[in-house]
This record gives structure tokens, sequence and C-alpha cells, in this order.
């Protein structure tokens, strides 16, 4: 197959437009062995600076460090040496290779251990900018790579691994991040690697923020290069905009839901009582009645609400005013009344009266035996307090 890629202009002039990718703290960890002819490390910084090309560089964006090795490691540049495009693609075109050896898993473990730190420019603090490590070899590692590797994942680093011509499969996947589909890139060359900044840049402009780590109680979505959080149905957003609480559902609607769909179920009376303020509880010492979606307070006959217009007081009197509710009239009496004997409806109130032997004191409600002439009817020696003797109608020896 011939197979022919765009030049490095071209590649250079379609990808050299920043994409808003999420910022990133970037370490590129490059081979530079002796397998590595001098002009294959070339092709290989120019994709490095066709990749530097396609995103957004800075303090506040992505920011780019280099780690270069062979059977010793150098780091060529920090994460905080360059926030300038232009001086981090100059300082990629200096860098030189270093000849013998791949000692692939040292170079690893100094990127783990010097390049993502705080002091090298990483920023460990904040959770939502992802460390990104691209490692770009052509040969098999000449250390242990599986180990160290597992452990800088561990730490978070998200590890793409780059194979070029006689790279062994197998430890660019014991290197990279999984899926490895996603994070494991072959090429026959080094003159085609170029191809593969179209990959990188559709890979890294389209970083997943809630992938990369989220505080989000149920969903996270993302928004461009950042994210907000969601709840699942029935569930509403907190103020601090990541947790949710539950909804407040009116049981009564539901109730009435089911009722729909089996018409054949009695309402539940408790759902009545949602429109009635006095039976969900009220604090009114006698009768509450219903006013909207309150109430008021009322009190019985022969009792006057108080100014806490809750509880009720007597009146300083024998009458009452006759009770009407809803235009139905009722009795007086039957409302509650102060007579120590009997009640009697008199129009619109009641009079007391007192029964057969007592007579109403002063006072219009109690009653006293009643005298006649000094005499109380005797009977066996003891006092009828129900009868007079006039009213028994017999003489002092019969009762």
């Amino acid at each position: 197959w011939d197979v022919r890629f765009p030049s490095r202009n071209c590649f250079t002039n379609v990808f050299s437009s920043n994409c808003r990718n999420r910022p990133i703290d970037l370490v590129f960890i490059i081979d530079s062995s002796r397998s590595v002819r001098r002009a294959e490390f070339e092709k290989a910084k120019e994709f490095l600076q066709d990749m530097v090309d396609s995103l957004e560089i800075g303090s506040d964006a992505t920011r780019v460090g280099l780690v270069n090795y062979a059977s010793t490691v150098q780091i060529e540049f920090l994460l905080k040496t360059y926030f300038q495009k232009s001086s981090l693609k100059q300082a990629l075109a200096r860098v030189e290779p270093l000849a013998s050896g791949t000692m692939t898993g040292m170079a690893i473990k100094t990127a783990m251990e010097k390049a993502f730190t705080a002091e090298a420019g990483a920023r460990v603090s904040s959770v939502n900018i992802a460390k990104v490590a691209i490692i770009v070899t052509d040969g098999r590692p000449q250390d242990n790579v599986e180990e160290v590797a597992a452990a800088a994942r561990a730490s978070g680093i998200e590890i793409y691994a780059v194979g070029v011509d006689r790279a062994d499969m197998m430890s660019l996947r014991l290197m990279a991040s999984p899926p490895h589909d996603e994070h494991v890139f072959y090429v026959e060359t080094y003159g085609v690697i170029e191809k593969l900044t179209s990959k990188f840049r559709e890979t890294l402009c389209g970083l997943d923020p809630c992938a990369q780590g989220h505080s989000c109680q149920h969903i996270c979505v993302n928004n461009d290069y950042s994210y907000y959080c969601k709840c699942h149905a029935g569930y509403v957003l907190n103020q601090d905009k990541r947790t949710c609480s539950r909804k407040s559902f009116n049981h009564c609607l539901i109730l009435f839901y089911f009722l729909f769909l089996w018409s054949d179920l009695a309402p539940d009376n408790q759902c009545s009582k949602g429109s009635d303020p006095c039976a969900r509880g009220h604090n009114c010492e006698q009768i509450c009645i219903n006013s909207d979606d309150s109430y008021i307070c009322s009190c019985r006959v022969g009792y006057v609400l108080n100014a806490d217009k809750k509880t009720c007081s007597r009146k300083n009197t024998n009458t009452c005013d006759k009770v009407c509710y809803l235009d139905t009239c009722s009795d007086a009496c039957a409302h509650g009344h102060d007579c120590q004997h009997i009640c009697e409806n008199s129009n619109n109130s009641y009079i007391c009266k007192c029964r057969e032997g007592y007579e109403l004191n002063a006072d219009q409600k109690t009653c006293s035996v009643k005298k006649l002439d000094g005499m109380i009817c005797m009977c066996g020696g003891f006092q009828n307090l129900l009868v007079t003797c006039a009213s028994a109608n017999v003489g002092m020896d019969m009762c």
C-alpha cells in the first residue's frame, strides 16, 4: 500500500488553531535511545510541536513538560517553565538525543516523582485539572515498566503510549491507561507519526471533565471543559449545586392517581383533610371554624373569645345569644349553659329554673331549698329536700 500523508506544514496549518481543551498538566516522555536515528528524532520533535500547536497553552490553560530518556533520564523542562506557545516550541526544537539504552520504567518513575509535582508546576490541588503523560518509544523497555506504570496511574496520571516501528505492543499495553484502544497507538515509522496529531487533538480537546473526577452526588454533565451537576428523577439539586434531596410529594395526589387507575377504590378520608385546616390540627380551646385555607376560633354559647383569639371565658350573664351556623339555628341550651338545675330556651337565649322545692338564687344560675313558714317536711325524721309539706299535701306524720 502506498499511503501518502500531508506534509508537516499542512498539518501545522490544519491544527494550529487552539482547541478549547480543559486545562491539563501534560508531560511528554520521549525515547531518544540509539535505535532512534537523528532524522527520526527530529520527526518525533515535530510531532510534539504540532501537538503544542493544537492546544491552548498558558499558566491557566495547558502546561507542558518534557522528559527525555535513553539509558539515563533527563528532564528538559518542567511544567512551570514555559507558558508561551512560541517559547515552548523553541525549547522542543533544541532538545538533543541521549543515545544508548531504553530505560522506559525509569523515565516514567522520574516523571511521576519529579515532573508531576507542585514544585515542578503541576496543579496537584485541583481535581479539575488532569495529569496526562504521552510516551513515545520505538523499542522494548530494558527495565520493568508494569509496576511503575501502575503506580503512576494510581497517582492519577493518565498514560498514553505511542509505539513506532519496532515497539513492543505488550509493553505499550502494560504502560497505558485503560481502555487500551483509546490509550495505545502504533505507527509504522516516525515519518507518519504526524497523523496521530489529529487523533490526540480530538482526544485531548474532547477530554471528559466528568470522567476526570467530579463532586456531583448523582449526575455529572459535561459543559465545555467544565461540568455541572444534576439529580435523578424525584430529587432536586441543593443550594451547594452538588448534592440532591428527595422532592416533597403530595401523597393525596399520588393516591388519587392510583384511584384514577383503579376506579373501584374508595377515596381515603385523609385526603379530604387536605382542604380542612381544622382537621389538620388547631389550637382553639372550644370550636374551630374553617376559613378558606386557615381557620378561626369560636366559643360555645355562654362563653366569649378571649383576646388571644384561642381561649374562651364564661359570660357574666345568665343569658346567651342563640347560635346560628350555616344558616341553621340550634338549641341554645344544647350548646351549653350555666344553670344548676334546668335550662329553658327563651327566644334567642335561655333562662335558668330550679326543680320543685328549690328556688333560684340571686346569681340566676344556682338553686337553694325553698323554705315555707320555717317548716320543712319531715319524713321518718329525715328532711325531704325534694318537696315541701304543702307540695306534698301530707301531714307532718305522713310523707
